[in-house]
């Protein structure tokens, strides 16, 4: 039987395997199999550019962060399989954690499967990741090749507000795309992007289609009118997504407690979810921040709060 099982890895994951590591808990942590939803080392591993981490003064790739995370963890004795879990049973304790053929049994149980960024699902979103496609204006937005430059902000909602509010601090101008003839978002900002001289709204309009090149990544975005069906190019380097994030809780609906988008619920500011020895770090249960300093801190928290529970067992 296992102390303490981490699903999901990121900086959320690895950070509550070294702490658990470090305090001698000889923890197992899947990070899962990589697929279109899954990516073990999570969505940092979708990342050329890393620059606003403390510790990394020159940037670093996400794969390259998620690397030295994993090896710092190892380093302690965190075990890691690259296994899907495909099934939880939270009912009883020992907790039992399903990977394709093989059971575990664990004490404990830290959730850090993160959020993935939904996509309008163009294939050339897929094409230009990274290379002017983004999910992540705070993440992104100051990188080089947007400054001083025109963007694409997807969106209507108060996130795609806030990303294209955030983004005036660099481009040059932003163009916000929205379907309808009015915003989703809150009354005070909405007034706020469509106030802004930097914005310009871009009424009853859809993606088309991202354009670009191989070599230059995104150089402009083809939009259609919802109404007349006509067709128009924008010129812009950056394309960004704010239509939302799904987080990977679908192995827990029924059993841990969620809001209405399936964020997992916790307790009083800690990482306690509704089943005792069960804890949630990261993306998984902060819809909010979503940035790789804060899932490595609550994945700390989690450990924390792990190893006090379980010695509080003992």
């Amino acid at each position: 039987m296992e102390n303490v099982i981490i699903i999901g890895s990121g900086p959320a994951g690895y950070t509550a395997a070294l702490y658990t590591s470090r305090a001698k808990l000889d923890p197992l942590l899947l990070e899962g199999e990589l697929s279109k939803e899954i990516w073990p080392g999570g969505q940092l591993m979708t990342t050329t550019e890393v620059e606003n981490y403390p510790g990394y003064p020159e940037g670093v790739t996400g794969p390259e962060m998620m690397d030295d995370f994993k090896k710092q963890a190892e380093r302690f004795g965190t075990r890691v399989e690259s296994k899907t879990v495909t099934d939880v049973d939270l009912s009883n304790r020992p907790f039992k954690v399903t990977a394709g053929k093989q059971e575990y049994e664990a004490k404990a149980i830290i959730i850090a499967t993160g959020a993935i960024a939904k996509y309008l699902g163009l294939e050339s979103e897929e094409r230009f990741m990274n290379r002017g496609v983004s999910a992540c204006a705070t993440c992104d937005g100051a990188l080089p090749r947007f400054r001083d430059k025109p963007l694409v902000v997807v969106g209507g909602g108060d996130t795609a507000m806030e990303e294209s509010l955030f983004l005036t601090n660099f481009a040059s101008k932003v163009h916000v795309v929205h379907r309808r003839d009015q915003l989703r978002a809150s009354k005070i900002m909405g007034e706020r992007a469509i106030n802004h001289p930097k914005i310009q709204m871009e009424w009853n309009t859809i993606v088309d289609e991202i354009l670009g090149t191989d070599e230059d990544g995104v150089t402009g975005v083809r939009v259609k009118d919802v109404n007349t069906g006509e067709t128009r190019e924008i010129d812009c380097v950056g394309y960004f997504s704010a239509i939302g994030h799904k987080p990977n809780t679908d192995l827990f609906q029924d059993v841990l407690d969620m809001d209405e988008a399936g964020y997992l619920i916790t307790k009083d500011g800690s990482t306690y979810t509704n089943v005792e020895g069960v804890f949630a770090a990261g993306d998984v249960q902060d819809k909010t921040y979503r940035q790789a300093v804060t899932a490595a801190g609550s994945g700390c928290m989690a450990a924390i709060d792990c190893t006090r529970w379980l010695e509080a067992q003992e």
